[in-house]
């Protein structure tokens, strides 16, 4: 009979030992993966992030990828945060070039975690062409000739016309994507989209990261936001930092290395 007895309580015991940890296991396996929304810079478009977005699916994200206008911070970001108020859940926002301005400058309670690629993370009342500044953080080749203005239409700006910047097309591989073949960088230019210049002039509105972890990747072959710079506002804004060996278009040369970055941020927000 003792036997019996034991051998009961062994099983109850068992039994307790696997539902405790059943209880310690399941909320970490019930956890939802945040959803990841990624924000293009100048001079490209949302299929910069093509190569991204696939390897983020392929490891179970949901990922959005907005279009941005490229008219200024704060207007770009009530555009993003219009994406945004349509997800329930917990957001990772993450910014190319540019598009780090924009990030800066959306505030919503779902995002845990951004992510800097290459990307301006302005101060507030700080416009990005500060980062720019040849004297602080020399090796920006985003200068005339390679950089070109023109008037186009703007339905959102006085008169229905606006002064923007693009890349000029025999310099965008060398400058702006010397890591992608040839053919790749024609797909690009051919998608490039241009930026209004009040964006690069516009002060900063209150900063996103002041109240949210950051992360940063940074490309130490940058040709537009010199390394310097980048390093400069990933230590001002506290972000855990990457550095690659790849261009400003690093999210297109390099799309893992990218993603292992926003995963890591996702793991960690």
């Amino acid at each position: 009979m003792s036997i019996v007895r034991f051998a009961r309580a062994a099983l109850v015991t068992l039994a307790l030992v696997a539902a405790l940890a059943a209880a310690l296991i399941s909320p970490a396996v019930a956890r939802p993966l945040p959803t990841i929304v990624l924000v293009h810079g100048a001079f490209a478009d949302t299929t910069s992030w093509d190569g991204v977005a696939a390897e983020l699916r392929g490891r179970g994200y949901t990922v959005i990828v907005p279009d941005n206008p490229l008219r200024g911070p704060a207007y770009d970001a009530a555009v993003i945060e219009k994406t945004l108020a349509g997800i329930s859940g917990p957001v990772v926002l993450v910014g190319h070039s540019y598009g780090g301005a924009v990030i800066t400058n959306t505030h919503n309670p779902n995002v845990k975690a951004l992510v800097y690629v290459a990307a301006f993370a302005p101060a507030q009342g700080e416009p990005v062409q500060l980062a720019l500044d040849p004297v602080r953080f020399p090796g920006s080749q985003l200068l005339p000739p390679v950089l070109q203005v023109k008037v186009v239409d703007d339905a959102h700006a006085i008169g229905g016309k606006n002064l923007d910047g693009y890349i000029a097309a025999d310099a965008f591989h060398r400058v702006f994507a010397p890591d992608v073949s040839a053919a790749t960088a024609a797909t690009m230019l051919a998608h490039q989209r241009s930026i209004a210049v009040w964006a690069n002039l516009e002060p900063s509105g209150p900063t996103s990261w002041s109240n949210t972890p950051s992360w940063s990747l940074i490309p130490t072959g940058d040709n537009i936001i010199p390394p310097a710079s980048q390093r400069f506002m990933a230590g001002r804004i506290g972000a855990r930092t990457t550095e690659i060996s790849a261009s400003h278009a690093v999210l297109v040369s390099q799309p893992v290395a990218v993603t292992d970055v926003i995963v890591a941020a996702a793991a960690g927000s």
